[in-house]
């Protein structure tokens, strides 16, 4: 989503590095760029220029104290990024968990913002954790949203308390204090409440929203709101704070391709902080907002530490520990050993996203946009269709064995046997590198399209011809 915003940033900052020491219309310059990206970005005006007027002062004061351009530089990106992080919200907050459960909570927010699948999310989220959700179908206006949100609930194995069928009947206020009731009684620890939304701010939509959260009496209040809607979502959060109340914030949509200026306007102005956020259309695609690594990835830093934290979850501990273990014993990495990476990175969602949150990625957008995410697949496939023995020792693979695999995996011969070449490649370069040597280039095992082919075997040496133009050429091959 801040692909655009993240790309002004890091030009503005490679401009500013090079110029030496700075000068106050440097930073005037800089401040100018910075503010007209964020505007470009559906930034709310009020917090520009609240953003722009706080890295001016500080910045400059930074100018007196440093002497070096390049510390002054560094000391102005330092200030631009925690001012990001403060307006972001300054640091992640969590669900307050009630003394006595269950804890309560209330989903807020217009129609089409996506609180049913949020819904699902958030209780699978904390599902995970090991705690015990009920989700309660109180939208009882949008049609099939009871039914939706029953279909969710049984994806993620979590009951919904859904006594009404909806689409127009019932009372929502009933079911809502109905089902917290529910929960405390089958000692649920947590109950989250999906409510009815509209297309637009009317007086009926706040009426019903205080009405259930006057009859529940939640321990937090969630606004869902879409971070594609633009400037919409700062004035629509603005009325359901005035007219309802909410607790925190949760973004939606936010791998989408707008400019996404909302998740840096909301927070400034309602003093409320962004706690969670959607990140694609699976129910897993959700996690907790952290501003600083935001903030990271809007510089153009990237996001190791969630990256990081997605891996860890991919890949199974025992497995890892097992491949550690042959490595330091001397073992070959097997294609078994390789599949069952691949199937760990598959668990890890596209690769574009998980390119993107490397550091730099802003400079690769292009070729990350166009990577072939069936690359993994096909590969997958490949690897799958040859039996136990063939992955453990690829030399028994014959010209009839290739062709039986390509015919399983659907491929052609010399998709395997280019498979095949790059892997004894890789199988090397990592025999090199626990040996003590230094291989020429990455693995790759990760992505087989991306290693180096193959290195051809030296031919014998043969006597050196008395033609100069000749043995050049000899020499080269």
């Amino acid at each position: 989503m801040f692909d655009s915003l993240s790309a002004r940033f890091t030009s503005t900052f490679s401009a500013l590095r090079t110029r030496g020491k700075l000068s106050k219309s440097d930073i005037e310059a800089t401040c100018l760029e910075i503010k007209q990206a964020l505007l470009e970005s559906d930034v709310a005006v009020e917090v520009v220029d609240d953003f722009i007027a706080g890295v001016s002062e500080k910045s400059i004061a930074a100018l007196a104290t440093l002497q070096s351009g390049s510390n002054q530089a560094n000391a102005v990106f330092e200030i631009v990024n925690a001012s990001l992080i403060e307006i972001l919200g300054g640091s992640a907050r969590r669900i307050r968990f009630a003394k006595n459960p269950p804890t309560v909570i209330m989903l807020a927010g217009l129609q089409g913002a996506g609180k049913t699948t949020l819904a699902g999310k958030l209780a699978k989220f904390y599902a995970d954790q090991g705690n015990t959700p009920l989700l309660v179908a109180s939208d009882l206006q949008r049609p099939n949203a009871v039914t939706q949100l029953q279909v969710v609930g049984e994806s993620i194995n979590v009951p919904v308390f859904a006594p009404e069928v909806g689409n127009g009947v019932g009372d929502p206020v009933k079911v809502a204090k109905a089902g917290v009731e529910f929960a405390k009684a089958k000692q649920y620890n947590m109950v989250i409440v999906d409510t009815a939304g509209r297309l637009g701010i009317d007086t009926e939509l706040m009426e019903q929203a205080k009405n259930i959260r006057d009859a529940i009496a939640p321990d937090e209040i969630l606004f869902v709101v879409d971070a594609m809607i633009g400037q919409d979502a700062v004035r629509t959060s603005q009325a359901f704070l005035h007219g309802v109340g909410f607790d925190g914030v949760v973004l939606t949509k936010l791998d989408g391709d707008s400019r996404g200026g909302a998740a840096l306007s909301i927070a400034a102005i309602t003093k409320r902080p962004i706690m969670f956020a959607s990140t694609g259309e699976k129910l897993s695609d959700f996690d907790i907002f952290y501003p600083e690594r935001m903030a990271s990835r809007i510089l153009g830093m990237g996001d190791v530490a969630t990256l990081s934290e997605a891996a860890k979850k991919a890949f199974d501990g025992d497995t890892s520990a097992k491949l550690e273990a042959k490595f330091a014993s001397g073992e070959d990495f097997t294609l078994e050993d390789f599949l069952d990476q691949l199937i760990a990175m598959s668990k890890l969602g596209s690769m574009s996203k998980i390119l993107g949150m490397l550091p730099g990625s802003g400079a690769m957008k292009k070729q990350i946009e166009n990577f072939d995410e069936g690359e993994i697949v096909r590969t997958k496939a490949i690897v799958q269709s040859m039996t136990p023995i063939e992955r453990r020792d690829p030399k028994v693979l014959n010209g009839s064995r290739r062709a039986r695999i390509a015919l399983g995996s659907g491929r052609k011969v010399s998709e395997v046997n280019n498979l095949v070449d790059r892997f004894s490649t890789a199988q090397k370069m990592m025999r090199q590198v626990r040996n003590g040597g230094a291989p020429a280039g990455m693995a790759g095992m990760g992505l087989p399209a991306m290693a180096p082919k193959p290195a051809q075997t030296p031919a014998k040496k043969k006597s050196k011809s008395g033609n100069p133009a000749k043995r050049a050429l000899e020499e080269s091959q």
